[in-house]
């Protein structure tokens, strides 16, 4: 199945679901956060900003943000062409959750790695 083609059979209203199905994968929080910090970018600085993502994936990562109106890509009619991404201000309300969701990843990554260690230990 291709990603942009995300269908839930059983539940397919659900918001939950069919939002997180389309951001919570590898890369999309990656892309709107660094979007994010640097406001306007263009493909190859958001790749170097990235730099364990496939120019695929992130061309990939770019188009269904673009599908869902949460990033914004702006095609300049220049010879060579210039394409330059944004923040929609869709994006921009899920930025404080982001926060909010890093600033507890760094308040628990501690105790969870530790969690993660006493596991291993008793498998």
């Amino acid at each position: 199945m291709v990603r942009t083609e995300f269908h839930n059979e059983l539940f397919p209203d659900c918001p939950i679901r069919n939002i997180l199905s389309r951001i919570s994968d590898k890369w999309s929080l990656l892309v709107l956060y660094t979007l994010n910090k640097y406001e306007l970018m263009r493909f190859n600085s958001l790749q170097k900003n990235i730099p364990d993502i496939s120019q695929k994936m992130l061309t990939v990562t770019l188009r269904t943000l673009e599908e869902d109106g949460l990033v914004h890509r702006h095609l300049y009619a220049e010879v060579p062409p210039r394409v330059e991404y944004s923040l929609t201000p869709r994006a921009e309300s899920l930025i404080p959750f982001l926060n909010d969701l890093i600033s507890w990843a760094k308040d628990n990554m501690d105790l969870i790695m530790k969690d993660r260690m006493k596991h291993k230990m008793v498998i």
